[in-house]
């Protein structure tokens, strides 16, 4: 398919953490963007942050996402869509919480994509790495996974397991299904006479920090990630003796958010899922980046050696960085910038 470069882009879920960088993303790089969100009180904070860009950004209210038809009016004069409204916690109990409106929601906006846009050429969903990771067989060695792999383990868990599954592994899941889900439409769509005017392309992340652009009070009702990130470095919530051995892969919200744009802007992307990861860490290295941007905050385990710290698992960017030309920010970089939003909030 060809290159989505100019147009309108439809973004669901867009008073997101993420989904607010991607609105910010796309509007810089000359797109017109209609966010959708679950209430009117959640679009007067995004009215207000893009009112510079005038008639090039709306936002229109999608009470459920999951309801059949929820975006067919919203889709008919777009070029392209960024699906990233999606559940991100780990407290359901009932996996089905999670799992409805993640699969339902994703289905939902790709039949109105089929039926009524008429214009769409690409539609990028915004998974996760939660679909991609799986225990890795051999703790003495490093597990490097790519977007060949998908989470399998984690749905059968939940098969089996139910509403005693941990809530991580309902939310991973979730994730899961969400993205096969849309890979399987558009196989099977494809597969039919006339077939689809437009390709699909996923993004998997993993935790994804940094600064924040939506609308959000007090630390305490930060998003997951961010909210992580918040009391671990901060706050110094994980014990001393933890910080060097706990740990995962990260992102900047920047990054993935201009992973959505370029996404749409490169041809080649098309009909492919890309990790758009930066690198794997351990929570001392968040820790030792901020102690050195703020020396009030705690410093750690000093004794901690970053060049022998060990992952269960990695994952491979490459396939992001040659096809999506996209650049990661480092560990100090977000840590700098994450810390001056903090500030300048009155959350340090």
């Amino acid at each position: 398919m060809p290159a989505v470069t100019s147009g309108k882009v439809l973004l669901t879920g867009a008073n997101g953490y993420i989904a607010v960088w991607v609105a910010k993303s796309l509007l810089d790089a000359g797109f017109s963007v209609r966010g959708t969100v679950r209430s009117e009180s959640k679009a007067t904070h995004l009215r207000k942050l893009f009112a510079s860009a005038r008639d090039k950004f709306e936002v229109v209210t999608v009470e459920d996402i999951t309801k059949a038809g929820a975006f067919d009016a919203h889709v008919a004069d777009v070029d392209a869509i960024a699906h990233t409204a999606s559940p991100f916690h780990f407290k359901a109990d009932d996996p089905d919480e999670l799992i409805i409106p993640a699969v339902e929601g994703t289905l939902s906006v790709l039949r109105s994509a089929r039926a009524h846009g008429p214009n769409v050429r690409r539609v990028v969903v915004l998974s996760s790495t939660a679909a991609i990771i799986r225990p890795n067989p051999d703790p003495s060695t490093t597990l490097e996974l790519s977007e060949a792999d998908w989470n399998e383990h984690d749905v059968a868990l939940v098969k089996e397991q139910g509403r005693n599954a941990e809530g991580g592994v309902k939310y991973r899941a979730s994730k899961t299904l969400a993205e096969r889900a849309a890979w399987n439409f558009v196989d099977a769509e494809r597969a039919k006479e006339g077939g689809l005017a437009w390709d699909l392309v996923t993004l998997n992340p993993p935790f994804v920090f940094g600064p924040f652009l939506h609308e959000v009070d007090k630390p305490e009702n930060l998003n997951q990630s961010a909210h992580d990130w918040y009391f671990n470095i901060v706050k110094g919530k994980l014990d001393k003796s933890v910080l060097a051995t706990l740990g995962a892969s990260f992102v900047d919200v920047r990054d993935i958010a201009d992973a959505h744009t370029l996404a749409l802007r490169k041809p080649e992307a098309g009909g492919n899922r890309f990790i758009i990861s930066s690198t794997a860490f351990k929570w001392q290295d968040f820790v030792s980046a901020a102690h050195k941007f703020e020396p009030s905050l705690p410093e750690g385990d000093t004794s901690c050696d970053p060049s022998k710290a060990k992952h269960a698992s990695v994952y491979k960017n490459d396939k992001a960085i040659k096809t999506l030309g996209i650049k990661f920010r480092t560990v100090e970089e977000t840590t700098k910038d994450t810390l001056a939003d903090f500030k300048a909030r009155g959350w340090l």
